[in-house]
């Protein structure tokens, strides 16, 4: 029960923010201007460059010591670590949430502009809400963060840390998903819609991918 309360309580934060973003498409707009400062983006320099480039590698050098430590298991040189469903599932949630989801469809589909290619902060196109898929971008575009996706596919790791630790590392994900949306925000990459959404679709095919983990049948 508290998995399926986990599970409506984001797919009820999905739905809410797509209402406030759909009707209030300025909130974009608002929380870009913070990052934007003397005609750029703050984060645009080699302090930012280092910490976006720890984001982007973190998660997949997470991915690859579970794979280590899952093949170690399965070939007898360690007692513990993920087993052949739980890299499934690790590897199902990334391939379906910040690759085919994030990646495959949506950022190139959306045509959203990205912040600093809207005229608001100096660029030449058209500032769009996340809906409207009408805009001057033709691929690789604003919606939604694949970067700020992939941080969130950490929590699928989190979840499989053992009980006394789980807490911790679910927390530590959202924390560093926070970041990475931060980050992406003050390189005027995104905007704010971007960064909830990928963060949220993620979650979503995360917690479901991990209903399926939790009800398969072990193995023998």
């Amino acid at each position: 029960m508290k998995r399926d309360s986990v599970l409506f309580f984001t797919a009820s934060m999905t739905v809410a923010c797509l209402a406030m973003f759909a009707a209030a498409p300025e909130i974009d707009l608002l929380a870009a201007a913070h990052f934007f400062d003397a005609g750029h983006f703050i984060g645009r320099n080699p302090a930012g460059d280092f910490w976006r480039r720890v984001c982007y590698d973190a998660p997949y050098l997470l991915l690859a010591l579970l794979l280590v430590a899952g093949v170690a298991r399965w070939r007898g040189r360690i007692s513990r670590g993920p087993s052949g469903r739980a890299i499934v599932f690790l590897l199902a949630s990334l391939a379906l949430g910040p690759g085919l989801l994030v990646n495959g469809l949506l950022k190139e589909h959306s045509h959203r502009p990205r912040p600093e290619q809207t005229l608001e902060f100096g660029g030449p196109w058209r500032f769009r809400p996340f809906e409207a898929f009408d805009g001057a971008c033709q691929s690789n575009c604003s919606f939604v963060s694949g970067e700020v996706a992939t941080s969130a596919w950490t929590l699928a790791p989190a979840l499989l840390a053992p009980p006394p630790l789980r807490a911790a590392a679910v927390g530590a994900a959202l924390l560093f998903t926070a970041a990475t949306a931060a980050l992406r925000m003050a390189f005027g990459g995104h905007y704010l819609s971007d960064a909830v959404f990928a963060a949220l679709f993620t979650f979503l095919i995360v917690l479901v991918l991990y209903r399926w983990y939790l009800r398969a049948p072990s193995p023998r």
